[in-house]
């Protein structure tokens, strides 16, 4: 009797084995379905330039607008709305030698705002926060016309 216990336990088992590897039928094959890329937007049309464009240093600690666009000989002030100290630098770090010009603005404490000297010669300046030179919300482009 134990043994016919133990036999009916083994074909149990079998028969377990067998329906959870399913049948032997051979599957359907699929076609893999080419994935759409998202489409990169294009860059909206840039802000007409000013004589002044102000940029500011939100609470969030990044700068609004990124990108600015000014008349030749004009200026840049930065406003400083976030709780911590910004040193505003034109790129290359440490350098800082691109735009000598947004340099004047430096170090500006909470709730301060400076002006850039005059930005004579038609070209794209770059800057960024001198002590978090990797930080990418405190990076912009100015561009003059």
């Amino acid at each position: 009797m134990r043994q016919s216990i133990w036999i009916g336990v083994g074909v149990a088992a079998i028969v377990a084995t067998a329906a959870a590897c399913g049948s032997s039928a051979p599957a359907t094959p699929t076609t893999p379905t080419a994935s759409t890329p998202t489409p990169t937007p294009a860059p909206g049309p840039l802000p007409a330039p000013v004589e002044l464009a102000t940029i500011t240093i939100g609470a969030n600690g990044q700068v609004s607008p990124s990108t600015v666009v000014v008349t030749r000989g004009g200026r840049v002030t930065m406003v400083n709305n976030d709780s911590r100290s910004h040193d505003m630098a034109s790129d290359p770090h440490p350098e800082h030698s691109t735009c000598t010009e947004l340099n004047q603005i430096g170090f500006l404490t909470s709730g301060q705002s400076r002006t850039s000297g005059n930005l004579n010669t038609a070209r794209t300046c770059t800057y960024h926060d001198h002590n978090l030179p990797d930080a990418a919300g405190l990076k912009g482009t100015i561009i003059i016309q």
